[in-house]
């Protein structure tokens, strides 16, 4: 049975037009999305806690995550008329770079919103590596940081992509929902090609 607070299991939104790239390129609201999708529905209020920003800030980028049809409101959870919870509408956000190339503005929202999304993975990184102390040797121990190049073909280069695609659905699948002896645990991956030297 799925959980009425969560989005539907294998939801993904596609992303096609500039307004919810370009909603995404802000980093807050990549933030506030991420919390909604990790931990599940929220208030305005528990979102400025989390955050550290004005609840008025976390108010008006959640009406903008909203408008894109980011997040959706979770009416059922609420205790009275005044209380407004909010949860991610997908579990997922995919898009593919490839059909912006020939769309300047499009192309230019995707970069943007590409750019935050990198720069939120550093800043995970980052935290991760600040927290490192605090965890148990194991979980230590089986953590990975890693990279790696090859010289590919594009048939070999689409077969790498797709290997590690089936890795990441494989764990996905597994790890949706917290069991006795779990932990959230996070996986970050890019494949591309180097440009020419």
């Amino acid at each position: 049975m799925s959980d009425p607070g969560r989005p539907p299991a294998d939801s993904t939104v596609h992303l096609h037009d500039l307004g919810p790239m370009r909603a995404l390129a802000h980093p807050m609201r990549l933030r506030i999305l991420g919390m909604l999708r990790m931990d599940g529905p929220a208030t305005v209020g528990m979102l400025a806690e989390r955050t550290g920003e004005a609840p008025g800030a976390v108010s008006y980028h959640v009406a903008t995550l909203a408008k894109h049809g980011l997040i959706e409101s979770a009416p059922e959870l609420a205790r009275d008329r005044r209380e407004r919870w909010w949860r991610a509408a997908h579990e997922m956000t995919s898009f593919e770079s490839a059909e912006f190339l020939d769309d300047p503005a499009r192309h230019a929202a995707s970069e943007a919103m590409r750019r935050t999304v990198l720069d939120s993975y550093h800043a995970e990184l980052l935290a991760a590596l600040a927290a490192e102390s605090t965890l148990e040797r194991e979980w230590v121990e089986a953590s990975d940081s890693s990279d790696g190049a090859a010289q590919l073909t594009l048939e070999e280069f689409r077969e790498l992509s797709a290997d590690l695609e089936a890795v990441r659905e494989k764990w996905w699948a597994r790890g949706r929902e917290p069991r006795e002896g779990t932990r959230s645990v996070r996986w970050i991956t890019h494949v591309f090609p180097r440009g020419e030297r």
